[in-house]
């Protein structure tokens, strides 16, 4: 039986005076309401009430629990209250985890217009590259790029990226410009740590699909690392365009290979745990991102 219930039925027979008007007021049976009462002496081995054909009272035992309980289910009552707030009203902190390139590109932008439509949301922002634990790190969602391991979380799909094979005009000049994917073997390629292909870059061109282990003297656990070191001539690099748009359109790098498309087309994902009922914070922020990117990323 629900403690609570029982308590919160107690409290409504002394409010009230009588076990026949708490009853109707919580919309139980009389003998429904007799057996929370008899549940609560049995539990706390006391007699709570004196009951008689006319009068009502407390025993001293029900004095004393109902002086302290009182209080107790009042500050309940605030707690549901302001839950059920923050259910339908977004507000507080919310904690979210992003890689870092695209928090710094992508998202920080999106943040900040989120945060003008609810100000009484406290945005805390923590951008890294690894895959972190949202329940044990306490964080309210992430945003992650390519397959998800984890199938205790939620994911929604926000968005799928173009992935782009360049090097800078400096390096092509120097080790010349690859014709065909399996050329890439005899080049320097600069790998993404946590690459779910690992070195194994996949291409594919109508009906033939090529898969070139690269290799090179450099790798970093971040984008625009590698982007930087591309830049300085060190390497072909596998970017989403987002991190290297720009620098195209300059002509700082130059697209490879374009009669192929790569098979490593990554997803980008909002992801949070499993959760019976979703937060108004959780909820208007993957809806928001998903209306911000849905409908593509800028490239730069």
């Amino acid at each position: 039986m629900d403690t609570l219930s029982a308590l919160s039925a107690f409290v409504k027979v002394v409010e009230l005076g009588s076990f026949a008007a708490a009853a109707d007021r919580l919309e139980l049976s009389r003998s429904g309401l007799t057996k929370l009462i008899a549940f609560l002496e049995r539990k706390y081995d006391a007699r709570l009430l004196n009951r008689t054909t006319r009068k009502l009272s407390l025993t001293d035992a029900g004095r004393a629990l109902y002086e302290r309980i009182l209080p107790l289910l009042a500050e309940f009552d605030d707690l549901e209250t302001a839950l059920q707030s923050d259910v339908q009203h977004p507000r507080g902190r919310l904690r979210v985890n992003a890689p870092f390139s695209f928090g710094i590109l992508q998202l920080a932008p999106v943040i900040a217009r989120y945060m003008e439509q609810y100000p009484e949301v406290y945005v805390d922002l923590e951008l890294n590259d690894r895959v972190v634990d949202l329940v044990e790190e306490g964080f309210d969602l992430a945003v992650r790029i390519g397959q998800l391991d984890d199938s205790s979380l939620v994911a929604r799909q926000l968005a799928v990226l173009d992935v782009v094979v360049c090097a800078s005009p400096l390096y092509l000049k120097q080790h010349g410009t690859p014709a065909h994917p399996l050329e890439l073997r005899q080049h320097r390629c600069l790998n993404y740590t946590y690459a779910r292909q690992g070195n194994e870059w996949l291409f594919q061109r109508d009906e033939e699909e090529v898969r070139v282990k690269v290799s090179g003297m450099f790798r970093a656990n971040n984008g625009d690392v590698l982007r930087t070191a591309a830049l300085a001539g060190h390497g072909i690099i596998l970017q989403p365009s987002f991190i290297i748009g720009d620098d195209i359109k300059a002509g700082r790098l130059v697209p490879l290979l374009q009669a192929w498309k790569t098979s490593y087309t990554p997803i980008l994902y909002a992801v949070y745990p499993h959760r019976r009922f979703l937060s108004a914070k959780v909820r208007t922020f993957i809806e928001h991102l998903q209306h911000s990117l849905g409908g593509g990323l800028p490239t730069g």
